[in-house]
C-alpha cells in the first residue's frame, strides 16, 4: 500500500532492547549480560523501571570483543 506524500509504513528503527531481547540477539545467556553489566562493560538505562541496553552500547561491546 502506498502512502501519501513522504509518509512510509515502517516501523521506526529500534534504540534500545530490553535485557532478554539483547540476549537473544546477541547470543548472550541473562547472566552473563548482567555480569558485563556490573563489571561496567555493558551500559544500560533504567526507564520506569525496565533496564535496557541502548543498541549502541551494545554494537559498541561487539567492536571491543572483537579486538
Amino acid at each position: 500500500m502506498e502512502l501519501p506524500g513522504n509518509i512510509t509504513n515502517s516501523a521506526p528503527e529500534r534504540r534500545a532492547l530490553r535485557v532478554n531481547e539483547f540476549c537473544a540477539t546477541y547470543g548472550l545467556s541473562r547472566s552473563t549480560a548482567y555480569k558485563l553489566m556490573k563489571q561496567g562493560k555493558l551500559r544500560t538505562v533504567l526507564i520506569g523501571g525496565r533496564r535496557v541496553v541502548p543498541v549502541d552500547a551494545a554494537e559498541a561491546l561487539l567492536k571491543e570483543a572483537a579486538r
